[in-house]
């Protein structure tokens, strides 16, 4: 029986993911499994997708669904519950039951493709973006004992607005995340408005874009002399991550 697996998002042009598991399968082997991309026009679509097709076995979630799929699963991991959002949902039979349940391997990502760049973690950072992906840098950072500032265009709870952030935050905060779609293809012009002047050697910017891997938010801090990571490393973990979990 031929296992398939996706990614579930809408639009879905700018996901390495299906390439990732792609390459993957070829490099290891494995011939039973699949992995197709999914793209959904609205939520309400996940429950015609698995019901018509019992061969998936599992999906990554990506934007803006992150958020929006908890109603349509039946179990949350620890990690998914605390965070309020998954990016990665097992089509699982346990005892004899057919159940959804919704992880999230974006926490693991961060923090081993974090740990990796950044040997001695820093003690302030600023987080850009309170969406789904926001929510896993935050659990990690908070696990880590790494204070933090929510920056949102929004207005969210708990967050300031960017005309908030001021050089001494910057200066500060030696590590500044990009959570937000911005540069992202195909409008890979885009950055988040912060004082870029400010950043320093001293830096870590790490941008959880991967497409393309050189942002312009991560670009500002090259020219500055900052280390820069961009979100290829993280998607690699949280694909392992999610593999282990779909074949558990």
């Amino acid at each position: 029986m031929m296992k398939k697996f996706g990614l579930i998002g809408f639009p879905l042009g700018h996901s390495f993911s299906k390439s990732y598991f792609k390459e993957k399968f070829d490099n290891e082997g494995i011939e039973d499994a699949v992995y197709e991309n999914y793209p959904l026009e609205n939520i309400e679509a996940f429950e015609e997708l698995y019901k018509n097709d019992p061969d998936l076995k599992g999906v990554n979630v990506t934007i803006p669904y992150k958020e929006s799929i908890i109603p349509y699963l039946d179990v949350l991991s620890q990690g998914a519950r605390e965070v309020q959002a998954v990016n990665t949902v097992c089509l699982c039979t346990k005892t004899g039951k057919f159940v959804k349940v919704g992880h999230n391997t974006d926490i693991i990502g961060f923090q081993k493709s974090l740990e990796e760049s950044m040997p001695e973690l820093a003690d302030q950072a600023i987080v850009l973006g309170t969406g789904g992906s926001s929510k896993a840098v935050v659990y990690v950072l908070e696990d880590l004992g790494i204070k933090f500032t929510r920056v949102s265009s929004s207005g969210a709870e708990g967050a300031v607005s960017y005309n908030d952030i001021s050089p001494e935050m910057i200066k500060s905060s030696q590590l500044i995340v990009n959570t937000t779609p911005l540069g992202m293809h195909p409008q890979t012009e885009a950055l988040p408005a912060i004082p870029y002047e400010y950043i320093t050697r001293d830096h870590l910017l790490f941008d959880l874009i991967y497409n393309p891997e050189e942002t312009e938010f991560l670009k500002q801090g090259i020219q500055r002399g900052a280390k820069t990571v961009n979100g290829m490393n993280m998607l690699a973990y949280q694909a392992e991550a999610a593999w282990e979990i779909w074949n558990r």
